[in-house]
């Protein structure tokens, strides 16, 4: 397998081979979730879940049909999604007096409710999330995780009293993030888009992206201030504290099971997937290496340990079946296990067991005696390694630019990078970079950087930088 070579195919090639997924289903782009790719997806929840009810959301389930009088509601949004969403005309044989969409995101399912649910300043803030499938008619080509038809979808939906508080929904929704990626090893740039291409009915968007082997670039999910953009049109306003009737201000965040494609890209190899042990379905596998007289011995050994670890509550596999330790070595490489312990007579009369970390193949023991808290340092040593590792990576990726040739014209090249550069702000400049280079503008940075120079286009002085870069 060939990753930063030929990516694409190594990519497809280490989903097939580590069964994450199933792309026979008869509908292209709707995949079937296989048991070890759900696991990871289902770890990737927990953490996402976890973050969320540790900062007071609730967690709810919208249905997924929404009738198109609500759905065109926000005339904005409308224009964004009415070329991919999915449409029910019929219930059985009788056409439908009014039009169904299949979800593509909830605005327009869940703010006729929020109409209800809030009345007073007392119903603020209101912070629900929801874990579901949404469904957009994707015409490009498609990839498992990354460019599907029906995606598994995170996302949060917030009212508050005062766009103030809604900003500091925004700050509160990049540190969940912040946790969430550190639990995946997951580095991520944070770019405010552009104007015309942010969310259809944000006040402003916020894109998460990170850095693909081939220098391209992944949007993992956005977070979206929408001030009164959909309180307005879905009338969801409270009374404040005077009697007054005011318009609640609106923020969302999602992510989706692009998470998965990331991980896959960011972190392995060419031997397969290599998993962080937060989200690995089996964090530690044990392979018996038992000699001629020494099965029975061996075996023991490994019983021993398989449930030590176990009680300890880590994920972990014996692999006992009768096939050469090779072999097994090579499946739960591909599988990207995190830590394999390996048992021999050796190992048992040195009262040790051998442990190969899956990230870097570095090779050592850990001494039965403190068998527990070895493995945690072991574990918590691969966490560091491979965010670091994942992280110099996308630095090395930027490049800082002043001129519009600087930028490959092969939208296949090798040698693209993410482009820093000077912009005034001005659209017309922008759209004028966008059909110069033939690539994407990302974004100013979310967070504000120094910089002086001049815009790339019209030459003006400018204290603020874009990012640029093909997409996937």
């Amino acid at each position: 397998m060939r990753k930063y070579s030929d990516y694409n195919e190594w990519y497809l090639e280490v989903i097939e081979k580590a069964a994450l997924s199933d792309k026979r289903y008869p509908i292209k782009g709707m995949n079937v979730w296989t048991p070890y790719g759900w696991k990871i997806m289902s770890f990737i929840d927990s953490c996402i879940k976890k973050e969320l009810e540790s900062t007071d959301h609730d967690e709810v389930l919208f249905p997924l049909l929404i009738p198109e009088t609500e759905f065109r509601k926000e005339k904005e949004h409308i224009k964004g999604f009415d070329t991919e969403v999915y449409w029910v005309t019929h219930a059985g044989l009788d056409p439908l007096d009014v039009k169904l969409v299949i979800r593509p995101t909830s605005e327009t399912a869940m703010y006729p409710i929020f109409s209800l649910w809030i009345r007073s300043h007392q119903d603020l803030p209101l912070k629900i999330f929801q874990i579901v499938n949404t469904f957009r008619y994707e015409t490009k080509q498609t990839r498992p995780f990354i460019r599907v038809r029906e995606i598994h979808f995170f996302e949060s939906h917030t009212c508050h009293a005062t766009e103030e508080e809604a900003q500091c929904q925004i700050e509160e929704d990049l540190e969940i993030l912040r946790k969430i990626a550190s639990q995946l090893c997951m580095p991520y740039y944070l770019f405010t888009r552009t104007e015309w291409d942010k969310f259809p009915g944000a006040h402003y968007t916020v894109g998460i992206d990170t850095v693909m082997p081939n220098h391209k670039i992944l949007q993992l999910g956005s977070v979206h201030h929408y001030r009164t953009n959909f309180s307005i049109p879905y009338n969801i306003t409270y009374e404040d504290e005077n009697g007054e009737h005011k318009y609640v201000h609106q923020t969302t965040y999602g992510m989706s099971e692009r998470l998965i494609g990331a991980t896959i890209s960011v972190h392995g190899d060419d031997k397969g997937l290599c998993l962080p042990p937060t989200i690995a379905p089996f964090q530690i596998v044990i392979i018996p290496i038992p000699g001629k007289d020494t099965k029975n011995d061996v075996i023991k050994k490994s019983e021993e340990v398989l449930l030590r670890l176990q009680k300890a509550k880590y994920r972990v596999k014996l692999d006992n079946r009768n096939i050469r330790p090779g072999n097994k070595y090579f499946d739960w490489e591909i599988k990207g296990v995190p830590l394999r312990l390996e048992i021999g007579i050796r190992d048992i009369d040195n009262n040790v067991v051998t442990f190969v970390r899956r990230d870097n193949g570095e090779k050592g023991t850990i001494l039965l005696n403190s068998l527990e808290s070895g493995i945690d340092s072991v574990l918590k040593e691969i966490i560091k390694s491979m965010d670091e590792k994942a992280w110099k990576f996308q630095r090395e990726a930027i490049m800082s630019i002043t001129a519009t040739n600087d930028i490959p014209t092969d939208t296949e090249s090798t040698k693209l990078k993410i482009y820093r550069f000077g912009w005034c702000g001005d659209s017309t400049c922008g759209h004028e970079f966008e059909r110069i280079c033939n690539i994407k503008i990302l974004g100013t940075p979310y967070f504000p950087e120094d910089y002086k120079g001049k815009c790339i286009i019209c030459g003006k002085e400018t204290t603020t930088p874009a990012y640029a870069a093909r997409t996937m």
